[in-house]
């Protein structure tokens, strides 16, 4: 559904398309009006309109100036001018600013209509262009190296991935066969203290020479993946092609070495992880590659690694990986995942259960890590925890969270639900008070021209928004209730006053009896004459 601007200093002009054609039934499903070319483009940055029906001949900003600053700005919106004025130099200037269609004054519905209908399907045709097949597989094409590191990354960080799903996605990224990538090896690369000599744009140009020069050392034998980490380090993610050769890896891992030092001119040191079974293991042995790196290698340069099979730069202490892991607890609750965050601590409680980690000090290390995103979610939406959680935030100060396992696991899943429960209670009451408040204002000032925009500015929240929850609540826009209101206040005028029929008009923001006259009957199925007479004392 388009967005349609309506533009004239003729108010009449712009009340009576407003109110008199439907336009729900031409695919549009909002009409915005302005008064001047100023108004209009205020109103332009607000709001992302589709369609601008725009007078040539206004005050301040002209038509062919507003239309200007949309080409110039807003490129996808498009436009139909409207003039009383039929010189070629008008034309001229719209053909030269693009503009789709020009109709000269008075026009007719159906002339606007028709132009409206064109320019929709215009529109339709440029965003099934965007959006269509041959155009995204380029796009992807075009962007493929990038978006294959964001997945790889994901996946270092312990994102969970349907495995199947995963699959089909390495296959999309036309990455070979997904099904085969059943085992890998891993390889990290950091770039010492040489490369620290280069600005941003000659280490980006390093690094990517890096792993050029690993992309044809190992090629050969191996599919590789690669991206760079949070902590700067080049990951290299490897499966054979035909048979794994761990001896063969590790040689041709130190001749990437020399390679960098004799060609790049700099020093790299390289950990090299054990096989794991993918994509199981690649969360893991990334951690433990990066562990070792910091307290085998460290600070030193030049140096090379091979992550043993019982390297005990590992403690025997488990750690509560499922729970640090993104997304975290904070960020689920942040984006109120409220089903995420309870499966979060579900497999959390499920993996101490299972005796990897079930010491004292993991029971508080979770009691610390739940408590304090509880709280931070509280605090950050101007609430108490005491408040928010009521008992369950005495049962914290008792201490009975961590009595045991089964009492922490009771009194995070309740204090969730509760935490759900509230800011979901809180959210109803506060778009009920702003449906309350925005109804409210229209009747308060039925007797004038209501905006979107003015409505807004009364709540003080941005008028997308505005638009955008008040359908969300009622089911209607904006629009259909201001003009309910105003046809509200019509009958009773009509049926409480002797004001005539053009003095109501004009109460009710009217600037020409006539557009009164075409709403009223399009609402209520006869003329206000009419229902004057039927109804009038």
């Amino acid at each position: 559904m388009a967005q349609l601007l309506i533009v004239d200093d003729e108010a009449h002009v712009v009340d009576r398309f407003a109110a008199t054609i439907d336009w729900k039934s031409e695919g549009i499903e909002q009409v915005h009006k302005a008064y001047s070319g100023l108004e209009a483009f205020e109103l332009l940055q607000q709001i992302s309109i589709d369609i601008v029906v725009t007078d040539i001949k206004m005050p301040g900003m002209s038509g062919i100036e507003l239309i200007a600053e949309i080409r110039r700005t807003w490129p996808t919106t498009k436009c139909i001018l409207l003039s009383g004025y039929s010189e070629f130099n008008y034309a001229k200037q719209a053909m030269l600013l693009q503009t789709e269609d020009y109709l000269l004054k008075p026009v007719k519905e159906e002339d606007l209509l028709g132009a409206v209908r064109r320019v929709r399907g215009k529109l339709e045709r440029e965003w099934e262009e965007v959006v269509s097949s041959r155009r995204l597989t380029y796009t992807l094409k075009e962007n493929l190296p990038l978006i294959r590191a964001n997945l790889l990354l994901e996946l270092l960080q312990g994102k969970k991935w349907n495995e199947q799903a995963l699959r089909e996605k390495m296959n999309m990224l036309d990455m070979g066969e997904g099904a085969a990538w059943t085992s890998f090896t891993l390889m990290i690369v950091r770039l010492d203290e040489h490369f620290l000599q280069y600005d941003a744009q000659d280490l980006s140009w390093k690094e990517y020479a890096v792993s050029n020069m690993a992309e044809e050392l190992f090629g050969g034998r191996y599919a590789i993946w690669h991206a760079k980490d949070v902590h700067d380090y080049l990951v290299f993610l490897m499966t054979a092609k035909q048979g794994d050769d761990p001896v063969w890896f590790e040689r041709t891992a130190a001749a990437l070495q020399s390679a960098a030092c004799d060609y790049l001119k700099s020093r790299i040191s390289i950990m090299v992880g054990r096989r794991g079974a993918f994509p199981r293991d690649v969360h893991p042995a990334y951690n433990r590659a990066i562990a070792a790196f910091r307290r085998r290698i460290g600070s030193e340069s030049e140096l090379f690694m091979r992550l043993e099979e019982d390297d005990r730069t590992v403690g025997h202490v488990g750690a509560l990986h499922g729970l640090h892991e993104p997304p975290t607890l904070i960020q689920l609750l942040e984006a109120a995942r409220w089903d995420a965050a309870e499966d979060k601590l579900r497999s959390v409680f499920e993996a101490m259960e299972s005796g990897e980690t079930a010491s004292q000090e993991h029971l508080l290390e979770m009691y610390f890590t739940i408590a304090s995103a509880y709280a931070y979610t509280a605090h950050k939406n101007g609430r108490l925890l005491a408040e928010l959680i009521g008992i369950h935030y005495e049962r914290m100060t008792d201490g009975v969270p961590l009595r045991s396992l089964n009492h922490l696991r009771e009194w995070s899943l309740l204090t969730l639900r509760h935490i759900q429960e509230d800011t979901a209670r809180e959210s109803r009451d506060t778009r009920s008070s702003l449906i309350e408040v925005i109804r409210s204002f229209i009747e308060e000032n039925v007797t004038r021209d209501i905006s979107l925009q003015s409505i807004a500015d009364r709540v003080m929240l941005h008028p997308v928004y505005v638009s955008k929850v008040y359908k969300l609540e009622t089911g209607e826009n904006i629009s259909d209730y201001v003009q309910r209101a105003k046809m509200g206040k019509a009958e009773f005028l009509l049926k409480n006053s002797q004001d005539k029929i053009y003095e109501i008009a004009d109460k009710l923001g009217y600037q020409r009896p006539h557009s009164f006259i075409h709403a009223f009957k399009k609402a209520l199925g006869m003329t206000p004459q009419e229902y004057r007479d039927r109804y009038g004392q």
